[in-house]
């Protein structure tokens, strides 16, 4: 930069930290030549000189779902090790709201992860210069840090333990997602293909991801097809609305109709009878972000992680 904008290494000190003693013509033509090289003060270099100054921000699209507290809390964990800092932010679940989030948090921290659906390209302009890791956004190639649960094994093992158990006619309760929009029903749709089932996309029924918006698909679903013997939900607070709407229809579960849930949330544990579920190791997968930003701030290029689900058989099927 000082050779591009013809002044000492000093003077862009200067210019780029704001400080005094610089005449104002020269500040605006370093700040310029910093714009076109697409240059950003690395505050983890600066944390070598000064330790204690990493910073990590962490975009998640809800703080209130159980879901997030246990990634979070494992992201917290791994930056404690490191005696890094967190900062986290929610995007509220609307798209709109990633783009300025990853810009604003850039200016405040030395890498961000997180849960981003957009594309490298849009996230270009963002983002230049910011390590950046990507959660949950697909198995598609990126020039960023990724991780991803491997979703679709996780559905296969679902619908498999259903078919073992002699299940035939199983309903599927979807929700909209930003990062994996199609993952679970498409590989639903595939999984009941391969094993000869009498099910399609009208045994598939979306809703609302809360305990209501599954008591109210299960509802739907059960009145489409009264021979349904088994529902695979899209996460388990949607299972556990299923669950409720079933109890209230009078169905026992799972003697009437079987019900798998996905994310493993501790609250599971406690249904009467306990919900089985696809487990995701929620605070390893913050570990895996982690690592990928280690790396990245490291100046390596991590291998994107994958971290593979467990099927979790209790009392609902």
């Amino acid at each position: 930069m000082a050779r591009a904008a013809g002044v000492s290494h000093q003077t862009v000190s200067r210019a780029i930290n704001d400080k005094g003693e610089i005449d104002p013509e020269t500040r605006r033509r370093v700040l310029e030549t910093a714009r076109q090289l697409h240059y950003r003060p690395s505050r983890y270099a600066r944390g070598l000189v000064r330790p204690g100054l990493v910073t990590v921000g962490l975009i998640v699209p809800d703080v209130v779902n159980p879901f997030f507290p246990e990634f979070i809390a494992g992201v917290i964990q791994a930056a404690d090790a490191q005696d890094w800092q967190v900062i986290v932010a929610s995007t509220e679940s609307d798209r709109r709201r990633e783009l300025p989030l990853v810009r604003s948090l850039g200016r405040q921290v030395d890498a961000v992860a997180g849960y981003i659906s957009h594309t490298d390209a849009e996230l270009a302009p963002y983002a230049e210069g910011l390590p950046l890791v990507i959660v949950e956004r697909g198995p598609e190639p990126s020039l960023n840090g990724t991780v991803r649960v491997d979703l679709a094994a996780g559905v296969r093992a679902a619908v498999a333990h259903l078919v073992e158990r002699g299940h035939r006619r199983i309903g599927m309760i979807d929700c909209e997602s930003v990062c994996d929009p199609h993952v679970r029903r498409l590989t639903f749709l595939a999984a009941a293909a391969e094993h000869g089932l009498p099910v399609g996309e009208e045994w598939i029924a979306r809703g609302a991801q809360s305990m209501d918006g599954g008591a109210k698909v299960f509802a739907a679903l059960h009145a489409a097809h009264p021979d349904m013997t088994a529902v695979f939900a899209f996460n388990d607070l949607v299972a556990i609305g299923a669950m409720r709407e079933a109890r209230q229809r009078g169905l026992r579960v799972p003697e009437d109709c079987a019900i798998v849930g996905f994310d493993g949330l501790s609250i599971g544990e406690l249904l009467d009878p306990p919900l089985s579920t696809v487990h995701i190791d929620k605070r390893r997968l913050g570990e895996l972000a982690m690592e990928q930003i280690q790396a990245l701030l490291a100046g390596e290029a991590p291998t994107p992680a994958v971290l593979p689900p467990t099927l979790l058989v209790r009392g609902t099927t």
